[in-house]
């Protein structure tokens, strides 16, 4: 594992990385019309796995971007939301649909290594997902904060894509391997610009745009993170469902596609 100070300046890259992107994020949302009519940005498999979160006082996101997921799960029942992230913009722009929503959201601008100990055993729920921890240069100390954050008997949910995927070319027809990347590849990787299915690069030449750094974590290391952090796993998922509204393998047929997992869920709870 990197050290502490180089985690730190990683991580820090990546904030500058998503201040960018985020500028972009509210105009592509919509958000505040879905919460208007009762609706989420949650996908169906979490719908399902999460169900209803009329039980849940403190629901806590984890690097919650622009706060779409974090007030859906209000939306689900949650009668308090706390959402975390590095990026500043991310914090405004959720701010913002607070402030025009009137919800019970509170919201931190910080690494989320330094996550405040003021939330520690506080959540029924702690959950992450959609193209987060992949930004992550520690998943061993965000295992130990995922535990720190849950009451003795709260839950933790994840929804990712799953990592298998990072193997293959998104331009090919039929799934061609990406020779850069090994599953078992621990170092980061590091990139400038976004993918124009997803923000493109507002109007910049991607050597322009910040650098940002991330990481395969392989679903059976962050597993045994949880686990080592004294979590204990409820149920493990590897699903065909693409996580985001995107789309990544554009050319690859659906059932093609869905030869291999797509996402992956995890559940799991600290004993009470």
């Amino acid at each position: 594992m990197d050290d502490d100070a180089s985690i730190r300046a990683l991580h820090e890259r990546n904030r500058i990385a998503w201040n960018e992107a985020a500028v972009d994020y509210d105009r592509r949302a919509g958000d505040l019309d879905l919460y208007s009519r009762g609706q989420t940005t949650l996908k169906p498999v979490e719908l399902e796995h999460l169900g209803d979160l009329s039980w849940c006082g403190r629901a806590i996101h984890l690097q919650c971007a622009s706060g779409a997921d974090t007030l859906s799960l209000h939306q689900l029942g949650a009668r308090e939301v706390v959402g975390v992230d590095i990026s500043d913009v991310h914090i405004a722009n959720a701010q913002h649909k607070t402030e025009a929503l009137g919800l019970p959201a509170r919201w931190y601008r910080t690494d989320l290594l330094d996550t405040p100990h003021e939330l520690d055993g506080t959540a029924d729920l702690v959950y992450t997902g959609k193209g987060a921890i992949c930004w992550l240069q520690d998943i061993e100390a965000w295992a130990c904060v995922v535990y720190r954050l849950l009451r003795p008997g709260g839950r933790f949910y994840m929804f990712d894509q799953h990592p298998i995927g990072w193997l293959f070319k998104e331009d090919a027809t039929a799934y061609e391997r990406e020779p850069e990347w090994s599953y078992f590849r621990t170092a980061p990787m590091v990139s400038r610009g976004w993918g124009e299915e997803y923000v493109g690069n507002l109007g910049k030449d991607p050597s322009e745009m910040a650098e940002k750094y991330d990481r395969l974590w392989a679903p059976s290391v962050v597993i045994n993170h949880l686990v080592a952090a004294g979590l204990v796993l409820d149920r493990f998922h590897e699903l065909p469902d693409w996580p985001y509204s995107f789309p990544n393998f554009k050319h690859i047929p659906s059932p093609e596609l869905e030869a291999l997992p797509q996402s992956y869920a995890v559940l799991a709870h600290r004993p009470g």
